[in-house]
């Protein structure tokens, strides 16, 4: 047995390293360590709950939106404060443009250009791989990062400004929208889906959204092999065999997304399990190990979120990263838009993993496939916004209490666990997406999502970067600042 550490990685947000243990050319085991601690938790215990909209969106830049929509729910759920259906639809807009802006990101500009590498150029189709993919001279790259900037200027309208918007606010949004905005508003969101229809997927955004299973999928991509970087992608998975690498654990948790006015949700709440199907989450059956996490606490045992602690132990025995390790019912879940599309019934999604489990192709497939059925979804909302009406509902916070704040980002659920006690911030809790799939061991000894997901993966000798193993790593999309708080 051989141990490889690899990393840092590129092209990942944050700093992240993976310890293997390597027998007879796979992965036998994996340790993953986030390796900077930054104490957000911390900095917000003792100040003015409203604090909490100006520094929590400074966790991080790429998904700080997320974050804003989180802690604003948290400080309304402490209020009884309710978003008019104005409000509702602004922020559900907000929120769309950062996730869809990182789908796009992920899948150009951080997870393609691995196939662009000269270990593939024997594979059929390199040089049209390299040609769009290429890292720092991809066409299709080119593309999609023009598109991406003209895409925030969504935000500079309706949350002022990106990153650290600050009109998402406890009850709606402080951003009132006149109609000729809203016009303009439509226009960027038509610009993008043509962006999306000529190069990303070749084809009619609901034409992708429709494919119902995987045969139907093999179909369309028979139909036009040229067209779409979709097709691309799905070419890669024949060949290199994508739907055999990076197995997960088979449960998948969804916080819900896109709440409606009066309607739920376009995504429920809920846990969707490969082997049983749909079920009921359960809030009160999320705990946080440290186990193997540089945290300390008196009791050693796992904490629900609402009574966690952030005490830095940086010399802890046995321990080997700043995540601490969330469970649900003291199992491993997974997060990110392969869950939210399961618990949502999208079949293709559905179809695929029943087949070949959460793997580098479902997860990237997912992702994908959310830009095509959100999008539309935008063109809706924007539409369905009334002039002269209220964006948000004013609300008073009490002087003592306790909430929550759960929203989907881009890579998955997350949740702020606030408790406010004679008018200030008594604890502040964040468990991430990133925190979910990147978490270490736990006191069972379970190891996490991505640690699981990394066994028996192909790693040949001498190879200090495997792209096997960068492979699955990226198909979780880690933000890895936003892991340790």
């Amino acid at each position: 047995m051989t141990r490889l550490l690899v990393g840092p990685f590129n092209r990942v947000e944050g700093d992240l390293e993976v310890r293997l243990e390597i027998e007879h050319g796979r992965v036998r085991e994996a340790f993953v360590t986030s390796t900077l601690y930054r104490g957000f938790e911390t900095m917000l215990a003792g100040r003015d709950p409203m604090d909490a909209l100006t520094i929590v969106p400074r966790i991080c830049g790429i998904c700080s939106l997320s974050q804003s929509v989180a802690a604003a729910r948290a400080l309304a759920a402490l209020a009884g404060a309710a978003a008019p259906p104005n409000g509702v639809h602004a922020v559900n807009l907000m929120s769309a443009t950062e996730n869809l802006a990182d789908h796009v990101t992920h899948f150009y500009l951080f997870f393609m250009p691995d196939f662009a590498r000269p270990a593939y150029r024997a594979q059929p189709g390199f040089a049209e791989v390299e040609r769009r993919f290429a890292a720092g001279r991809g066409e299709h790259a080119a593309r999609a990062i023009a598109a991406r900037q003209r895409w925030f200027t969504i935000m500079g309208t309706l949350g002022g400004k990106w990153p650290m918007s600050g009109s998402v606010v406890p009850g709606g949004s402080a951003r009132a929208l006149q109609p000729s905005e809203c016009l303009r508003l439509l226009a960027l969101v038509r610009e993008f889906r043509a962006f999306a229809e000529e190069t990303l997927f070749g084809a009619p955004l609901e034409e992708v959204a429709s494919l119902a299973d995987e045969a139907a999928l093999d179909a369309w991509v028979e139909r036009g092999p040229a067209a779409g970087d979709l097709r691309l992608f799905l070419g890669l998975v024949r060949s290199l065999g994508l739907d055999r690498l990076g197995r997960g654990p088979g449960r998948y948790l969804s916080y819900g997304a896109y709440p409606q006015p009066g309607s739920g949700a376009v995504v429920p709440r809920g846990v969707w399990d490969e082997s049983s199907g749909m079920n009921t989450l359960d809030l009160g059956a999320i705990r946080e190990d440290i186990s193997h996490a540089w945290m300390a606490d008196e009791r050693g045992i796992p904490r629900h979120p609402r009574e966690g602690i952030t005490q830095p132990a940086p010399d802890k025995h046995g321990a080997y990263t700043w995540n601490k390790a969330p469970r649900l019912a003291r199992r491993v879940v997974e997060t990110g838009a392969i869950a939210r599309q399961l618990v949502a019934g999208q079949p293709l999604v559905r179809a695929a993993v029943a087949r070949c489990g959460a793997t580098v192709y479902t997860r990237v497939l997912a992702r994908l496939l959310e830009v095509a059925m959100v999008l539309p979804l935008m063109e809706q909302w924007l539409q369905s916004l009334v002039p002269r009406e209220p964006f948000y509902a004013r609300s008073r916070l009490p002087e003592d209490g306790d909430s929550v704040g759960l929203t989907e980002a881009a890579r998955g659920a997350l949740g702020h666990w606030l408790s406010v006690r004679h008018g200030r911030i008594a604890n502040y809790q964040i468990v991430a997406p990133t925190s979910w799939n990147f978490s270490p061991r736990d006191g069972d000894g379970t190891p996490g999502a991505l640690e699981a997901a990394l066994v028996g993966t192909p790693v040949a000798a001498g190879d200090p970067m495997p792209l096997a193993v960068q492979h699955v790593v990226r198909s979780f999309d880690p933000c890895m600042v936003c892991t340790v708080h």
